[in-house]
């Protein structure tokens, strides 16, 4: 089965993970913006980070067969800093224009706090001039109280619902983003988010429309794999080929295709590694 794997940081990932995600089908990957692991002080180390992700791990990703496209943003978990997240915001419209970015994202909440709601509302705002698709990052915890504001605040943008995926949803709050016609995204981590059997018993409430699962692998304990595992167990657990398929594959790309950047391609041969270059 080829796999689009829609939400992936490959910033922090190996060429090593590369190889083993061709190798189990996955051809087109998207890298949101995200936390680095310490905040950044300064407007220009975003900068540098959003060329990264659309330059350089682009070419990266196709060396080993794999299309990688990015979203540009000001995450959440750093925008407390109301000077910083202004000046970041106010300078990304360059980035996204890149030929290689196909939404903004992540944005929304980490603490469910003002500084957060500022930045959320501005970039959202930004996507809804652009028409651009957005991904919004639920919270870790306060789950509820976190997809309850995030609704209010994309009902009051008025941005079309189909432009936007409610990520990182699990049990407690897949009821509240299912109400409205957003997408719905499940993130499957090894440990901590969602296993492959609470994806399937998930699916299997609330259907397989708008709904999209990714990896999301990044510093922790990830896994690159994991959509290839939801793949294996969704199929063992009595879902259909066309179920499966539509998950991993048909919404992702219907998804992105609300952007005319988006062409993915799955034909990709990996490079000889001996061919190689700095």
């Amino acid at each position: 089965m080829t796999i689009i794997e829609p939400h992936i940081h490959m910033y922090s990932r190996t060429t090593d993970d590369y190889q083993r995600m061709y190798a189990a089908g996955i051809r087109v990957c998207v890298e949101p913006s995200f936390w680095l692991g310490a905040n950044r002080r300064h407007a220009g180390t975003f900068f540098d980070y959003f060329s990264l992700i659309l330059d350089f791990e682009t070419v990266r990703a196709e060396r080993f067969g794999i299309d990688h496209y990015a979203c540009v943003s000001m995450n959440p978990k750093e925008s407390e800093d109301h000077g910083l997240a202004k000046e970041v915001i106010d300078g990304m419209e360059e980035y996204l224009k890149h030929p290689r970015c196909v939404a903004v994202g992540e944005i929304g909440f980490n603490n469910i706090s003002k500084g957060e709601e500022y930045a959320f509302e501005r970039q959202l705002h930004i996507a809804n001039e652009r028409k651009m698709p957005v991904i919004v990052h639920l919270p870790h915890l306060n789950k509820v109280k976190g997809v309850e504001k995030t609704i209010d605040i994309i009902k009051n943008e008025g941005i079309p619902e189909n432009l936007v995926v409610i990520d990182h949803n699990t049990e407690e709050c897949m009821s509240f983003a299912r109400e409205t016609g957003c997408f719905t995204g499940m993130t499957v981590y090894p440990i901590s988010k969602l296993t492959p059997r609470r994806v399937s018993n998930l699916v299997r409430e609330f259907g397989s429309d708008r709904m999209i699962i990714n990896g999301s692998a990044d510093w922790g304990i990830s896994d690159p794999l994991s959509l290839v595992k939801v793949v294996d167990f969704m199929k063992n657990d009595g879902h259909d080929e066309k179920t499966v398929e539509s998950i991993l594959f048909d919404n992702p790309n219907y998804f992105y295709s609300s952007s005319p950047k988006w062409n993915p391609k799955t034909d990709f041969v990996p490079m000889d590694p001996n061919q190689f270059q700095r």
